[in-house]
């Protein structure tokens, strides 16, 4: 039993690892303003939950949110890094609990769908509600100049409402894509080392 505990243990940090180091690649999108960038961290996150289980998952989120502040530090007033955790467990919960329930390509497709649309949701709730009037707030940044770097990227912008609508939203809904296809093509060839 504490064998079992240990290799779960060592499993969650390796992966919290290599979710950390897939958070440092990021890329940014034309079509969003320039403080969202596309990571794949979300793999290794997915992959620990898929293999391990929903709290591994949260577990393996929270290592690599503590790894990126520990060492890179924060450009965000850790609104970023908050942002990345819950919108990262709102995507990993819901597909590893529908996946580990009964473990087959239909189910993992159906929990990497369902995954991707709370994620899209908590996205755009949680940039309406909290994160965008958090970044206001920190950066002492008014919610207009705010808006206008989206405006300045896509014209139909105009108040917050407008703004998770046309860039964060479509913003997850790529990242979701991406990540669940990145997903799908590794979880296979990854799994057998997960379960020894």
């Amino acid at each position: 039993m504490k064998q079992s505990q240990t290799r779960l243990i060592a499993k969650i940090a390796v992966l919290g690892a290599i979710a950390f180091v897939l958070m440092l690649i990021e890329f940014p999108l034309p079509f969003v303003p320039p403080f969202y960038k596309l990571d794949f961290s979300e793999v290794a996150v997915m992959v620990g939950g898929f293999a391990l289980g929903w709290l591994p998952a949260v577990a393996i989120e929270a290592v690599k949110i503590i790894l990126k502040t520990i060492f890179a530090g924060t450009n965000t007033a850790y609104v970023g890094e908050a942002a990345s955790f819950l919108i990262g467990i709102s995507y990993a919960v819901p597909a590893a609990l529908i996946y580990t329930k009964h473990k087959s390509k239909q189910n993992a497709i159906k929990g990497l769908c369902i995954g991707s649309l709370c994620m899209i949701i908590a996205g755009l709730l949680l940039n309406a509600l909290v994160l965008l009037p958090a970044y206001s707030y920190f950066y002492h940044m008014p919610m207009d100049a705010l808006i206008g770097m989206g405006t300045a990227i896509v014209p139909l912008i105009k108040d917050r409402f407008t703004f998770v609508l046309f860039a964060t939203t479509p913003f997850n809904i790529v990242k979701s894509i991406a990540v669940s296809l990145v997903t799908m093509l590794l979880y296979k060839r990854i799994s057998p080392i997960l379960h020894r």
